[in-house]
């Protein structure tokens, strides 16, 4: 990636943060996180900040912290669902999560998944990066690119130069801009194609404990989101375990699995329908609701309005 694009990202000098305020701007922006750092320090070199680009949420997290964990519990804390695209600008990050780990230098940018547990190493020294949040279920739903995630992209490969140069663009440019909604989708497809998976890769790792299956449900779902013979059924049949082991493995996240189908369906749907901002589509709302599984458009409307205090109306007029 050519950080000059990006240049404005890096002042000459940065400011210090208490490490309560530091924290909870983290949380405010990103979600759950647990912030630590081994010195007893109250303070914190850098900041977390949200900005807005093109219409899609952009995080700057600075800091010298020494790691920052996402844990089963901020998880569940959380109703967020994105991909988080880190471009790294200054220092270096060390990320794990799903078995894989990674060492992120500047110009290196990686995929991480806001739904399962992660790690962010940083050593005590300043690291500085860029957290594009990406619609997880839209990116993840075309079962024509496998997304994986985890995996750095160079600082000299192409593509990381391309979602650089792209993301500055989209800094430059207001939501309400007419190219917008177009860089949105460029971004987007562009990510796709980044982080494609290579044939035969592993996008999880296997295992026989709860954790380990709950990884493999949560890529059969997110593969097969739309498709009508998504059931409970099938999901443990896939996995080799009886529907009643996969409900306790759910049950032990708060979750059961139709919830967790309904979950993420719901948050499919609103990212299709913030597509059509400013559009005129008669009958549009019930085509998303249709496209991504619900059959009744007055369930499909209240299950909305539950989890995102407003209705699929809202979210298009906006």
């Amino acid at each position: 990636m050519h950080l000059g694009s990006l240049g404005h990202c890096v002042p000459t000098q940065w400011v210090t943060r208490e490490f309560d305020a530091w924290t909870s701007d983290l949380k405010s922006i990103c979600g759950h996180f647990n912030p630590t750092r081994y010195d007893g320090s109250n303070v914190v070199r850098g900041g977390a900040a949200l900005s807005h680009a093109a219409g899609v949420e952009l995080a700057q997290v600075s800091n010298d912290l020494d790691y920052i964990r996402r844990d089963p519990d901020d998880i569940r804390a959380d109703q967020g669902d994105n991909l988080f695209l880190l471009l790294q600008l200054e220092g270096s990050c060390g990320v794990e999560q799903s078995g894989r780990q990674e060492q992120l230098h500047p110009g290196e940018c990686i995929l991480v998944d806001s739904t399962r547990p992660s790690i962010f190493y940083f050593g005590g020294s300043f690291s500085n990066h860029l957290s594009v949040h990406l619609p997880r279920q839209m990116l993840l739903s075309d079962r024509a690119v496998r997304i994986s995630v985890t995996r750095k992209i160079k600082a000299d490969d192409p593509m990381s130069i391309m979602l650089g140069a792209l993301v500055a663009k989209m800094m430059s440019t207001s939501s309400d801009d007419n190219r917008a909604p177009h860089l949105r989708e460029l971004l987007f497809n562009t990510t796709r194609q980044a982080f494609a998976s290579d044939p035969g890769e592993e996008l999880f790792v296997r295992g026989d404990s709860g954790t380990g299956r709950l990884e493999v449900v949560q890529v059969l779902i997110d593969e097969n989101l739309t498709e009508d013979y998504l059931t409970p059924q099938w999901l443990a049949s896939r996995v080799g375990v009886s529907l009643r082991t996969l409900q306790e493995d759910l049950s032990s996240q708060g979750m059961t699995v139709t919830g967790m189908i309904k979950l993420k369906r719901l948050h499919l749907a609103r990212s299709r329908l913030e597509r059509l901002r400013g559009a005129h589509h008669p009958g549009a709302i019930a085509d998303v609701a249709y496209s991504v599984g619900f059959n009744d458009i007055s369930y499909f409307n209240r299950s909305f309005r539950k989890l995102f205090d407003c209705s699929p109306k809202d979210v298009v007029m906006a």
